[in-house]
């Protein structure tokens, strides 16, 4: 599918400096963010435990807290606009918690959350800035394959980990990819991993090697791989900015 072409009356063009409204904006709600995680012990612990790695203590606290668990996965997963821990720590904490079919949606619901806050950073924020994080060569390959890669890389990028789930998210709002065909290929695309991995850590204390669902997740495991291996291949040969 071929990119839409941009209205004039968008922000700023790309590779444009940003209207000085959303970077205040931006900026403020960044630092929001960093105040809440400061102020609430049980948010701040959870971020600790998710950038180590250790989704035994996540799944502890969330437990441990009842509903209050719900918003601190919620929380989580907007803090990882940005801080970017491995998202499947979170899936797997919250599918273990609070089930399946309880836990899809709740996670699922955070990660469309953070779509939308990392699509702002992106629309909004200066792309030096971004370059800083990302470095500029990268950030710039991803923003063509974003602008001209059209719905199927769009569903590709959100099917495996290439890159980390909210780096994508600003990329697309950078490159101005329409907000409606980015949330669906986000929903659509990162679904099935997710679904797994809350699979996963729903299943963990009964979980069986005989267990089909184990090995049709292997098996999808492997085919990303793959798909992996290609993406990484468009990124590498598609052009920076000049």
């Amino acid at each position: 599918m071929a990119p839409e072409p941009r209205a004039a009356s968008d922000e700023a063009p790309l590779g444009g400096r940003p209207p000085l409204l959303g970077l205040v904006l931006t900026l403020a709600g960044i630092a929001l963010l960093a105040v809440l995680v400061l102020a609430i012990e049980p948010l701040r612990t959870g971020v600790g435990n998710a950038l180590q790695g250790d989704t035994g203590s996540l799944r502890e606290e969330l437990h441990d807290l009842g509903f209050g668990g719900v918003l601190i996965a919620l929380g989580l997963a907007l803090v990882h606009a940005v801080l970017w821990y491995p998202a499947e720590i979170l899936d797997a904490a919250v599918g273990y918690v609070y089930g399946f079919w309880v836990g899809l949606p709740l996670v699922m619901l955070g990660w469309i959350l953070n779509a939308f806050v990392s699509y702002w950073i992106g629309r909004h924020a200066a792309r030096p800035a971004l370059w800083k994080v990302v470095g500029q060569d990268r950030f710039e390959r991803l923003e063509r394959v974003a602008e001209t890669g059209g719905v199927t890389l769009l569903l590709g990028i959100r099917l495996v980990p290439v890159i980390p789930f909210s780096l994508f998210s600003m990329v697309a709002g950078a490159a101005r990819v329409p907000i409606g065909r980015f949330i669906w290929t986000t929903v659509v695309g990162y679904l099935p991993i997710t679904a797994l991995f809350v699979y996963l850590g729903s299943e963990l204390e009964e979980l069986s090697p005989t267990d089909p669902i184990l090995w049709i997740g292997a098996a999808l495991m492997i085919a990303l791989l793959l798909l992996t291996r290609k993406l990484n291949r468009i990124i590498r040969e598609a052009p920076g900015e000049g």
